[in-house]
């Protein structure tokens, strides 16, 4: 039986129904837990170690100050990957994990921290990483350090000042948004869609920007490059840059 705050070790949790189960703190290790629905299920602290998710939609869950350290969200076999719709995520934090295609949709992700997960194909639609502090003022703290995102879709994403170092972006969808003064230091953005981005005071030293022209982008006032990048921006810009 689940109880809130205590370990699960090495179970198989499949095909059940946890909806408006209370596990706040609840630990679990080298468990597998295959189609299951988690719909307003509390997990705020909860730990997963070394779990495998396979085929579980989180449905207005909360997830805050949750940790998944070392997990495989991912089916191979049917091609799907966990989906979070309308969840609470501030502060949760996704280390080393495989969250190929992901979904997550309207949720709530201020604080949120991606650590070398593989996050290829991942959508963050409608996702907010914002918090508001009072009636004027809001802040945006999001991490995706050392990911794959490859393929992902955080078009329209609010992500000023988020910091999205060494992590791979090479085709991703990054189509009107915001990161102003993100850190993207040793970045790929090969072929990255940025059409009507703003990467305006935007850290890019290191980078792969191959192809990426700042003629499509909102915003690049103030994009902070190494010496040997200029050539590289410039040809995307189809400058002929000659080198005497």
């Amino acid at each position: 039986m689940l109880e809130a705050g205590g370990r699960i070790e090495g179970q198989v949790l499949s095909e059940a129904d946890w909806a408006e189960a209370e596990l706040p703190d609840t630990v679990f290790a080298g468990c597998t837990i295959e189609g299951v629905g988690f719909a307003a299920t509390v997990l705020e602290g909860a730990r997963f170690e070394r779990c495998k998710l396979i085929r579980c939609r989180f449905s207005h869950a909360d997830l805050r100050e949750a940790v998944f350290e070392d997990c495989q969200l991912w089916d191979p076999a049917a091609q799907a990957g966990a989906a979070f719709a309308f969840s609470r995520l501030e502060g949760a934090r996704f280390a080393r994990c495989d969250l190929t295609h992901a979904r997550f949709e309207a949720s709530e992700l201020y604080d949120g921290r991606f650590e070398a997960c593989n996050l290829t194909g991942a959508s963050f639609a409608r996702s907010s990483f914002a918090r508001s502090f009072g009636r004027k003022v809001e802040r945006i703290a999001a991490e995706f350090l050392d990911c794959n995102l490859g393929l992902a879709d955080l078009s329209e994403a609010r992500l000023p000042g988020a910091r999205l170092a060494r992590s791979r972006l090479r085709e991703a969808d990054l189509s009107n948004a915001d990161l102003e003064g993100a850190d993207l230091t040793g970045a790929d953005l090969f072929q990255a869609i940025v059409d009507g981005a703003k990467l305006a005071g935007a850290d890019l030293r290191g980078a792969e920007v191959s192809g990426l022209d700042l003629r499509r982008l909102a915003t690049y006032r103030d994009l902070k490059i190494a010496a040997d990048q200029q050539f590289r921006l410039l040809d995307a810009m189809g400058l002929d840059v000659q080198v005497e």
